[in-house]
C-alpha cells in the first residue's frame, strides 16, 4: 500500500468532536502499519507535507510542526534560563529533541518514547522533523512506558517536557494527565525546574480538558501559566500549561527574551522570540474565565476519558 499512488479525491477525516472533523487530502501513503500499540500512517498531503497519523488522529506534519514545536518547548526553558538536563516524554517524531538541542546550554536530553515502530518509521520517513538529532551525543531514547519511566527513576531534571498524544478513554496515556502523575513529575524537578504539558484544544467550544488540566497541574504547583498557538493542520488553536515554584513572568520582557536566545542558543527559529512569548502568554478572557472557573482535577480514580466532545456533550436534547 506503501507504493500506491492515492488520487487528491482520497480525504482523511481528522474528527475534532462528533460534530466537526478536518479533511486533509491524501496524495500518497509512505507507510501504514499496525504496531504493537496503535496504528501508524504516514502521509504525503496535498499542501501540509508529510504527516504522521496515529489511531486516524492527526498528529503533526512538515508543513506548519514548527507552530507547535517551538511554543511547546522554548518557554519552559526560557522560563528556566539556563537548562541543562531535559526529559521527554513523548515526542517521537524527534521534532522536540530538535528544539530542546538548540539550546547551547543542554548537556543531556532523555526522550522516552513507547513505541518504537513510530520512533523508527519517524526517522525514515520524516526525516527533517529530528534534522539529525537522534545522533547528538547529547541523546538518550529510551523505549519504555513513560509511567514505567517515572516510577523507576530518581533522577531530577531542569526540565520536563510532557508530548503526550491527548488520552483516549483508558487507553495507555490516560494516567499521565492526573494528578498523581503530575506530583511524581514535581518531584523529579529541581527546586527551580519547569514543567511543560500539551493540554488539548483551547477552542471555546472544547477547552474543558484544557481547564481542567490546568486546574489538576494548579494544585501542585504554585505557579501556572495558560498559553496556545494556533496550528493550522489542527483546524484550531493548540493549548499547554507551563508549571513552576519559580515565579512565571506573565509579561516577559521581548528585549531579554531575545538576549537569551541570542546568547544560549543556536537559533534557527521560525515562529518563538521575545515578542511571540509575550504574546503567547496574554490569553483571552474566554480562557482565563473558563481556567478561573474549574472545580473540577484529574485523578487515577477519576481520569480523563472522552476528550473531543465538545461543550454539547452534557447538554439535554431539544427537539426544532
Amino acid at each position: 500500500m506503501s507504493d500506491r499512488q492515492i488520487q487528491a479525491d482520497f480525504w482523511l477525516n481528522d474528527y475534532m468532536t462528533p460534530w466537526d472533523m478536518y479533511a486533509h487530502g491524501i496524495t500518497r501513503y509512505l507507510t501504514s502499519q499496525k504496531t504493537n500499540y496503535q496504528q501508524m500512517d504516514i502521509v504525503e498531503t496535498g499542501l501540509y507535507g508529510r504527516a504522521l497519523v496515529l489511531d486516524g488522529k492527526w498528529q503533526s506534519c512538515t508543513g506548519d510542526e514548527f507552530l507547535y514545536h517551538e511554543p511547546l518547548v522554548h518557554p519552559p526553558l526560557i522560563c528556566h534560563g539556563n537548562p541543562r538536563s531535559v526529559l521527554i516524554l513523548g515526542g517521537g517524531e524527534g521534532a522536540t529533541l530538535r528544539e530542546v538541542l538548540r539550546w547551547k546550554t543542554v548537556e543531556e536530553a532523555v526522550m522516552v518514547d513507547l513505541d518504537e515502530a513510530v520512533v523508527e518509521a519517524c526517522r525514515k520517513h520524516l526525516p527533517e522533523m529530528a534534522a539529525g538529532v537522534f545522533e547528538d551525543p547529547r541523546v538518550t531514547v529510551h523505549i519504555d512506558n513513560a509511567i514505567n519511566f517515572l516510577d523507576t527513576t530518581s533522577r531530577q531534571w531542569d526540565i520536563i517536557i510532557s508530548d503526550l498524544s491527548e488520552p483516549v478513554e483508558y487507553g495507555p496515556s490516560f494516567p499521565l494527565f492526573t494528578r498523581e502523575y503530575f506530583q511524581k513529575m514535581a518531584k523529579l524537578l529541581q527546586p527551580d525546574g519547569c514543567l511543560v504539558v500539551q493540554a488539548g484544544s483551547t477552542s471555546p467550544v472544547r477547552l474543558d480538558f484544557h481547564a481542567k488540566i490546568a486546574n489538576t497541574i494548579a494544585q501542585i504547583f504554585p505557579n501556572i501559566q495558560s498559553y496556545s498557538s494556533s496550528v493550522p493542520s489542527f483546524g484550531e488553536p493548540w493549548g499547554f500549561i507551563l508549571a513552576s515554584a519559580e515565579p512565571i513572568p506573565s509579561r516577559p520582557d521581548p528585549k531579554e527574551v531575545d538576549r537569551l536566545l541570542a546568547e544560549k542558543t543556536t537559533g534557527g527559529f521560525r515562529m518563538l522570540d521575545g515578542s511571540t512569548l509575550l504574546g503567547l502568554f496574554q490569553i483571552p478572557i474566554y480562557l482565563r474565565e473558563a481556567i478561573a472557573a474549574e472545580t473540577g482535577i484529574y485523578t487515577l480514580s477519576d481520569p480523563p476519558k472522552e476528550v473531543g466532545q465538545g461543550i454539547l456533550k452534557d447538554s439535554p436534547t431539544s427537539n426544532p
